[in-house]
């Protein structure tokens, strides 16, 4: 679940979109060494409120695969959001991450026009060499356009892009994703290996009283590919994750950002779980998750299932903690999860921490891998 929310001046994650794109930026780029990310300001404004004329996640719908894996802009924010845990043939770890957000500037796009179709498209791609300690990061941001930004179908495939940042999901043969910038690069092929998984209910993920997305996940990617840091190139294969996430308004006041998890564990189940942080503190009665078993069945996981602790933190250089070490509890199961680098924070337009992590049970045994995400510190 890519992209939180805290509470900020309505509009501003729109109004900073619109104002770059309005002073030329009309082709993607990074933040200049000297840019800092801009403070306070946070993933999680997205969702944090409502837009007239745009459709809402009210009820759950049905899905058609591959179409679904395209774009839905009848909605106001959508992303298209990838974690990998790889290895070498050395056995050295790395992750990838990349995301696609697209915001609509305005409803009613005329889709006839590509210069008015209302879209804006900003892209993270993140990479970690935990043997190296490093993470780096990276991002573009640019208006919706066939020669900049956007999605597409194209028969039996979906191609997203910024640029020449792509990702193709295919209904038959690997998907790709073509990624480099700032000294890093993936070039990474994947076959989904269980079915999609409808997150909450039937796909309709509520966060509050009538808030709400549009949430699946394939997850499992079986991947291979190369990864590239500073010239250096690595041969690797590994597990992915997809998720796919639309909404027009999705978090309630009092909902400051969230923890969330994806654990592929190597018994061949996977763990969905995400828990709300809210301003007061208290546990959130819209916390959730999902148990996806070797052959893609799913349990959903209600408030009362699963409790998250956080067992350490980590402070970055502009003083915040972040809690980098957990406790997931499952019933009579019990998971540490622990970050494979503690600085893997996303020093973007928007600052979160997105990265590795490790699963061990109470006695320290290697569980799997999976990726984590903190927002609204």
């Amino acid at each position: 679940m890519p992209a939180p929310l805290a509470q900020l001046a309505n509009g501003c994650l729109l109004g900073l979109v619109a104002a770059a794109l309005a002073a030329g930026c009309a082709e993607g780029r990074r933040q200049s060494a000297d840019a800092a990310p801009v403070q306070g300001l946070r993933a999680a404004n997205v969702l944090s409120e409502g837009g007239e004329g745009f459709a809402e996640a009210n009820a759950p719908r049905t899905f058609d695969f591959p179409a679904d894996h395209a774009a839905h802009p009848a909605y106001r924010s959508e992303w298209w959001y990838l974690t990998y845990a790889l290895k070498n043939a050395a056995g050295a770890e790395f992750g990838v991450q990349f995301t696609l957000f697209r915001q609509a500037l305005f409803a009613g796009g005329d889709s006839a026009d590509p210069w008015r179709n209302g879209q804006a498209y900003l892209a993270h791609f993140a990479v970690t060499d935990v043997a190296s300690a490093l993470h780096r990061e990276t991002e573009r941001l640019a208006r919706g356009h066939p020669a900049l930004a956007g999605v597409r179908n194209e028969g039996r495939q979906v191609v997203a892009w910024l640029e020449d940042w792509r990702l193709q999901m295919a209904a038959d043969g690997p998907w790709r994703l073509n990624a480099a910038g700032d000294g890093i690069a993936a070039a990474l092929a994947m076959r989904p290996s269980k079915p999609v998984v409808l997150q909450g209910e039937a796909g309709l993920s509520a966060k509050g009283p009538g808030q709400a997305s549009h949430y699946y996940s394939l997850p499992r990617l079986r991947t291979t590919g190369t990864v590239q840091i500073d010239g250096e190139r690595h041969l690797v294969s590994g597990l992915g994750w997809l998720d796919r996430e639309w909404s027009t308004s999705a978090l309630s006041p009092g909902q400051i950002g969230w923890a969330w998890f994806a654990l592929m564990l190597d018994n061949g189940d996977d763990i969905m779980a995400f828990q709300l942080r809210r301003e007061d503190g208290a546990r959130d009665p819209y916390d959730h998750g999902a148990w996806i078993d070797p052959t893609g069945s799913k349990r959903t996981l209600a408030p009362a299932d699963f409790r998250l602790t956080p067992t350490h933190h980590w402070r970055d250089n502009q003083g915040t903690r972040w809690p980098t070490s957990w406790q997931l509890d499952l019933g009579e199961r019990h998971f540490t999860i622990t970050a494979a680098l503690n600085d893997q924070r996303m020093d973007t337009l928007f600052t979160y921490w997105e990265g590795l992590v490790r699963v061990s049970d109470a006695n320290g045994q290697d569980l799997g891998r999976g990726y984590m995400e903190l927002t609204g510190y």
